[in-house]
């Protein structure tokens, strides 16, 4: 009797056994087994959340309460005015202008950067002999800081002992005050950060070139393809992708130009080369008015924002062309 009766637990296991899942027991410990996911979920994920909000969205929700307040830098103010900052900002010829001055370095500053990285890349990636010094003269540039790099340009285009004036009068053209007039300042400024970033954009070029397979060359070299078709025809399509991503990071770093313009000019802006964000700085630290510097950073990142959407847009748009 004792072989053929079977006690509750066994009967309980046997029809555990059974149950489709998502049934009765079997249901339970799938829920249990989830749960317990996602608590270790949660558990990696806490760290960087609270990290998250406490330095990005807290900031954010603060600086947005600023710019409709006259808050200022000594601890007065902080009443509610409204929409008075940002009525105040679209009417600022100033802000304006440091806008436009932005997107103009924008624009020169990255052309050259893409153009002068793909350059690089290629040449790097033909094999020219001792590559390693190569790859580390052009990336070593940009491990410098920016105290650094604007220093160095500082003396470079120093009007009286900077190397830049002795090239030009080594070939017979008069010196030139760089930093010191109006719009040459600015195209200074572009010298100098083509020269410090080129190097990262450089790298992920060369990264994609080694990514290549080399079969398509020889393919391309059986059908009588030579080195100018093989570029056209294979590596510059293939390097597309990489471009966008590169212009997309390029001209997000040059709309946040600060450290090289305010450290090269000494802090002494004028209105041919004040970024957007040393106004910024200038409005709320120098000016003391925090709630319409905040408004203006608003302004800002809106525009930052349109830039980003039409960009993700052409890109998505070419994608589906192919």
């Amino acid at each position: 009797m004792s072989d053929i009766r079977m006690t509750t637990t066994e009967k309980t296991d046997r029809l555990d056994e059974k149950a489709p899942p998502g049934t009765g027991i079997a249901q339970v410990g799938e829920r249990a087994a989830r749960r317990k996911e996602r608590l270790v979920a949660w558990a990696f994920l806490a760290p960087f959340m609270i990290a998250f909000l406490m330095f990005v969205v807290w900031p954010m929700l603060h600086g947005a309460w600023l710019s409709f307040t006259d808050q200022s830098l000594a601890g007065s103010g902080g009443n509610f005015v409204g929409l008075d900052n940002y009525a105040e900002a679209f009417t600022d010829s100033t802000m304006w202008g440091a806008i436009r001055n932005t997107v103009w370095f924008t624009i020169i500053s990255t052309v050259p950067l893409v153009l002068f990285a793909m350059v690089m890349a290629l040449l790097v990636n033909t094999g020219l002999p001792g590559q390693w010094l190569w790859r580390l003269s052009f990336f070593m540039p940009f491990l410098l800081a920016s105290t650094v790099i604007s220093q160095i340009w500082a003396w470079i285009f120093n009007p009286e002992i900077g190397a830049a004036n002795a090239v030009l009068s080594a070939v017979g053209l008069e010196p030139l005050a760089w930093l010191q007039t109006p719009h040459l300042d600015l195209i200074s400024i572009t010298i100098a950060t083509v020269w410090w970033t080129v190097g990262f954009n450089f790298l992920l070029y060369l990264a994609a070139l080694q990514n290549i397979p080399e079969s398509q060359y020889e393919a391309a070299a059986v059908d009588g393809a030579g080195r100018w078709r093989q570029l056209w025809s294979i590596t510059i399509p293939q390097l597309l992708p990489v471009t966008g991503v590169i212009f997309i990071l390029q001209i997000l770093a040059s709309l946040k130009l600060f450290d090289q313009a305010y450290q090269m000019l000494g802090g002494i802006s004028s209105d041919t080369s004040r970024p957007i964000v040393q106004y910024i700085f200038e409005a709320g630290f120098v000016g003391y008015r925090f709630g319409y510097a905040a408004s203006i950073s608003y302004v800002f990142f809106a525009l930052i924002v349109v830039v980003g959407v039409i960009q993700m847009g052409i890109l998505n748009r070419r994608k589906g062309q192919r």
